[in-house]
């Protein structure tokens, strides 16, 4: 369908109104404007040896940023960033933790074995000498839902030990914990980066999260997957915990055991309002770590297509184009972790809408697109850009994210992540239903994806979001269904952030572009009407939008 006739035709829907769950009996093969030749072509560009892997900071960045910059040029769009640049600076500090000793009461905790650690500051050796070690829970604290799993404990030059995801993400029915944070639905309080943050506000020297695949929503192999090296956005050191990172969970219960504490008992213990911090008393942590840091300035790419009439309220497209760069060799020697998927296929579907957007007549509305630096190292560039934006919140109509889609065809519905937020769901809905398609939400919203990608940054802005992630659930593939839908995730999953994320010609990218085809569908209308999205009045960031938009 011709996206500009289908989005003149859905601005006149109510935002209001529920997008049906019904089945369509058939799937359309997709014949839209969206290439998916096309996205296949970027992808091996941006997946090739030529760019090393495209880390911040390195010369593969440098290739990356000037073949962006040329596609958007040759498309016809102007540069979207302040005083006429392409580009907005990202300084960062990019640290690599080296072989040396870490242990716990004098027994040796092995890196990539039993602990997993990192650095995010600006050092050059890690020194911990016997820092007590104390049991957090969970380590939230939400006064809105009078949860407070510190109850005024020092953590001052301590070890905090956290578990991974919420309180209530174990819990059984009829538990009093139940429900107070979403039951299996990750809430930010999950997620590992609040942790490190709530360690660092305490005072603690170094914070660790006892890992375990349900509650963080994937295997050690991810966690393991940076080698000891990290990226921050360069801030006050005061800021940041000197050591953190992640307790392999046999570790972990011999570490408690060690200490005369049960971890299972208090995995359950710490499911109550009432928990207290549990001190682990002999299992001061040491660690003698060497350290390497540069300070590297990275960059967000950005393009604009000028509204017409209200070039001020704008709608942004956005996408990672950061991978993990060349990391240890894997069985077959490869060292490039290309992220051919995350998010090189992203990042082509913002390439091909713009593209196809530059074409047709200007909307009223300005078109941006974001295409963000350091999302593998914490959301990097586009929180750099979210705390300083060139373009402000309260303009900003709706921000539209592409993070990994899926490569095995056609399928009968789309995958959304984070559903029941917004009323942008209404307009994927009725695109959706244009293809002849269905909105499917995330099959396990424990893992928090939510919260993992870079809408995220604009979000917690009150900025009204759409993600699009294909790992969220197995898609209902027209070949073969939602058990073939699995087969493509379970294969897809095993490389994640892995050496094997690779462009293949064996690629079926139909199903890629009739999703970015919906991205792109859901934009125009926005573009061409007057309507402002809003969160809906259960999401945490309802309240934010109400006081910063201005009309």
């Amino acid at each position: 369908m011709n996206v500009r006739i289908a989005c003149l035709l859905l601005a006149t829907v109510a935002l209001a109104a529920p997008a049906t769950a019904q089945r369509p009996a058939t799937a359309a093969r997709y014949e839209g404007p969206i290439s998916p030749a096309r996205l296949s072509a970027d992808v091996k560009t941006l997946a090739s040896d030529a760019f090393a892997g495209r880390a911040p900071g390195t010369a593969g960045e440098e290739k990356t940023i000037n073949w962006l910059i040329a596609q958007f040029r040759a498309a016809g769009l102007e540069p979207g960033g302040r005083a006429g640049s392409w580009t907005q600076d990202v300084p960062l500090v990019r640290t690599q933790l080296e072989q040396g000793t870490i242990s716990a009461n004098g027994a040796a905790l092995i890196q990539n074995r039993d602990v997993y650690v990192s650095t995010v500051r600006p050092v050059d050796h890690v020194r911990i000498d016997a820092a007590p070690m104390v049991f957090v829970g969970y380590g939230v604290t939400a006064p809105e839902r009078q949860w407070d799993d510190f109850k005024g404990v020092d953590l001052q030059g301590k070890v905090a030990v956290f578990l991974v995801n919420d309180p209530d993400f174990e819990a059984a029915a009829g538990e009093p914990v139940a429900g107070v944070f979403g039951n299996r639905r990750m809430t930010y309080y999950g997620r590992w980066t609040y942790k490190f943050e709530e360690a660092a506000r305490r005072g603690a020297i170094a914070a660790l999260i006892v890992h375990d695949t349900a509650g963080a929503g994937y295997g050690w192999a991810t966690v393991m997957a940076p080698a000891g090296e990290n990226y921050d956005v360069a801030s006050p050191s005061a800021s940041r915990v000197l050591l953190q990172g992640w307790l392999e969970g046999v570790a972990a219960t011999r570490l408690f055991a060690a200490a005369g504490q049960n971890l299972a008992g208090l995995r359950i213990a710490a499911r109550r309002r009432d928990f207290r911090p549990v001190p682990l008393r002999g299992t001061g942590l040491s660690a003698d770590l060497p350290a390497r840091f540069t300070r590297a300035t990275s960059r967000n790419v950005l393009a604009r297509l000028p509204g017409t009439t209200r070039p001020d309220e704008v709608v942004m497209f956005g996408a990672h184009w950061d991978a993990y760069g060349e990391g240890k060799p894997d069985a077959q020697g490869r060292t490039i972790r290309p992220g051919a998927n995350d998010d090189a296929l992203g990042v082509a579907g913002l390439l091909e809408i713009a593209r196809i957007a530059a074409r047709r007549p200007r909307s009223p509305r300005s078109l941006v697109f974001g295409l963000w630096t350091g999302e593998e190292r914490g959301l990097l560039g586009s929180e750099t850009y979210a705390a300083d934006p060139i373009y402000p919140a309260a303009k900003t109509v709706a921000n539209l994210t592409l993070d990994i889609l899926q490569t095995a065809g056609p399928a009968r519905d789309v995958m959304l992540v984070g559903d029941g937020q917004n009323q942008l769901e209404t307009l994927l809905g009725e695109a959706a239903r244009s293809q002849g398609r269905t909105v499917t939400p995330e099959a396990l919203p424990e893992r928090g994806l939510f919260y993992r990608a870079d809408h995220f940054s604009l979000a917690r802005r009150g900025v009204p979001t759409l993600l699009l992630m294909a790992i969220s659930g197995a898609p209902d593939l027209v070949a073969g269904g939602r058990a073939a839908g699995q087969a493509w995730l379970d294969d897809y999953m095993r490389c994640y952030h892995q050496t094997c994320d690779v462009w293949s010609s064996a690629w079926d990218l139909r199903g890629a572009a009739a999703d970015v085809d919906l991205i792109a569908q859901v934009g125009a209308t926005l573009a061409e009407s007057d309507l402002w999205p809003e969160w809906n009045s259960t999401s945490e960031f309802h309240a934010i939008r109400a006081k910063s938009r201005l009309r």
